[in-house]
């Protein structure tokens, strides 16, 4: 007999926002899916965790770790940004070598309706580019969870852009990142 474990997304004001100049330990994270890219002077990799995501950007002289996710206790060693995800919120840090990051994430409640069609935009987009993972739901007619990130990418600009639903909750979340390298 094969048993199944539903992964049971937690509450959005249980979620966390935080900037890093360093690795974190993949083991910090349940990782459900990952995804590398390469850029101009390094990579990134992105990482859909059950609660959220996990982005680090690596190049020879500057490592970034972009993390939303279930507050855990984490060092504060080499944190940069750190938010509650609540309502909307903008931020930026000068990373050094040349690099500026700039953040914004929104939290938004939705009615039903209007939370399925968006869900529905999601998945469609997801699935023609980016890092799409969908979640089994809690019962058999629950609506999926959803986490996406998209990654575009330039000589010395990388967008980052995510979403995550919680339909228990008719609510998404959405971040945009940005990292840029003067030249």
């Amino acid at each position: 007999m094969v048993m199944s474990v539903l992964l049971i997304r937690p509450k959005v004001a249980d979620l966390v926002f935080q900037v890093y100049g360093k690795p974190l330990h993949p083991e910090l994270f349940e990782t459900l899916a990952s995804r590398r890219f390469t850029c101009r002077d390094g990579q990134v990799t992105v990482s859909i965790t059950r609660t959220g995501h996990v982005i680090t950007w690596q190049e020879p002289n500057l490592f970034l770790t972009e993390i939303a996710d279930i507050d855990q206790e984490l060092p504060a060693t080499r944190r940069a940004l750190s938010f509650r995800m609540a309502g909307e919120r903008t931020s930026s840090w000068n990373c050094g070598h040349g690099v500026s990051y700039q953040m914004s994430f929104q939290v938004e409640k939705m009615t039903p309706e209007i939370f399925l069609h968006v869900h529905d935009e999601i998945l469609a987009e997801g699935c023609k580019r980016g890092l799409l993972h969908n979640f089994r739901p809690n019962h058999r007619l629950a609506v999926s969870p959803l986490g996406f990130v998209a990654v575009e990418s330039t000589p010395y600009c990388l967008f980052l852009t995510s979403f995550h639903t919680f339909p228990e909750e008719h609510t998404v979340v959405k971040s945009q990142s940005l990292i840029e390298k003067r030249v």
